[in-house]
């Protein structure tokens, strides 16, 4: 896989909140991040030094330019990006860094990315120039338009061979418009390579099996064995899926995570180090970390426990990085893997 040149689609947003997690818009102290699960992605690849684009639709305005410039620095190609439309997407956390539960309210409607429809794209044109197509299930959770275009993406990018990555993301507030995930992402989720999510997710978007009565309580153990069966399940029904993996990240107070990973090819399972923080600074973007360290190992060509232990080490440093988009070196990442490994 360690060729050609990687491409992320998705909505770009911008993340406004509370800078003091006070829950008060007032006295100037309102935050704003650019962000976008697919965005945050490309952010890690450019940083480590991938050679990637991001596409995603977007009005010629000052705030859309102000975050693509932010990609670019980033080292991310935002060439590819489609310039129409009257506003880009929102979203507004009423914390300053996901500490808490419920806290996203979207104001997504109406925004240049949702307002894409089918044959806006030449897909086989544009995606010539590219060995790796990832996107996430939230593009297709704002309405069919999307969903359709998602599915012109990936039929021509699994013609042309391109590898193809998912994150199952679910946003139970976007899934509003008369389809429920079951009956729209297995028909998109067949054309990928690269499958990244939890257990949770699988089971909703996928229909796995899940067993009855998991919780904070379950061993260890058990939630590995129900990842095993998980990726079995994903693996017999989505013959072209050859990777997955998997998250499982809780949080037993506002500053409490606990996380680890697991990686499933054919009959290989692999998981990682257990990390644990109370001194965690924005909950954000952890798990599009993950994703980004899953496709950085595997376009890398490491080994299975290598591609875990790198992708959930990079999830780990994201939770102590301010805003959506990860910053930590590859050094950094490894650096926290070996002490992982010997605490």
């Amino acid at each position: 896989m360690k060729e050609g040149k990687i491409l992320a689609f998705g909505e770009l947003l911008w993340r406004l909140a509370s800078a003091d997690n006070s829950l008060q818009f007032a006295d100037n102290t309102l935050q704003m991040y650019p962000g976008g699960a697919e965005a945050n992605v490309a952010a890690s690849l450019g940083q480590w030094q991938l050679p990637c684009a991001y596409l995603t639709s977007a009005p010629e305005n000052e705030l859309a330019t102000k975050a693509l410039q932010t990609l670019q620095a980033c080292g991310i190609d935002t060439g590819p990006v489609l310039k129409q439309g009257d506003r880009m997407g929102l979203y507004f956390l009423l914390s300053a860094n996901g500490l808490s539960t419920g806290q996203v309210v979207y104001d997504r409607k109406y925004s240049s990315f949702s307002q894409l429809t089918p044959n806006t794209i030449d897909w086989e044109a544009l995606l010539q120039h590219y060995s790796w197509f990832h996107w996430s299930a939230i593009s297709p959770a704002l309405n069919e338009n999307v969903a359709a275009v998602c599915q012109e993406a990936l039929v021509a990018a699994s013609k042309l061979g391109l590898t193809i990555s998912v994150d199952l993301n679910y946003r139970n507030k976007l899934w509003n418009y008369g389809k429920t995930p079951l009956e729209v992402m297995p028909e998109l989720v067949q054309y990928c390579d690269v499958v990244m999510g939890n257990i949770w997710a699988a089971n909703t978007m996928l229909g796995t099996s899940l067993a009855t009565g998991l919780n904070r309580e379950t061993s260890q153990e058990e939630y590995l064995t129900q990842a095993e069966q998980t990726a079995k399940e994903i693996q017999a029904t989505y013959p072209q899926c050859k990777h997955i993996a998997f998250t499982f990240r809780f949080m037993d107070s506002p500053k409490h995570n606990l996380l680890y990973g697991t990686y499933h090819q054919g009959d290989k399972h692999y998981t990682s180090a257990m990390y644990e923080t109370f001194e965690l600074v924005d909950r954000i973007g952890s798990g599009d970390a993950f994703m980004a360290g899953l496709i950085y190992s595997l376009y890398q060509q490491l080994d299975g426990q290598a591609i875990v232990d790198f992708a959930t080490a990079a999830a780990f440093q994201k939770l102590f990085v301010s805003g959506d988009f990860g910053k930590n070196t590859i050094q950094q990442i490894q650096e926290n893997i070996t002490s992982a490994k010997t605490s």
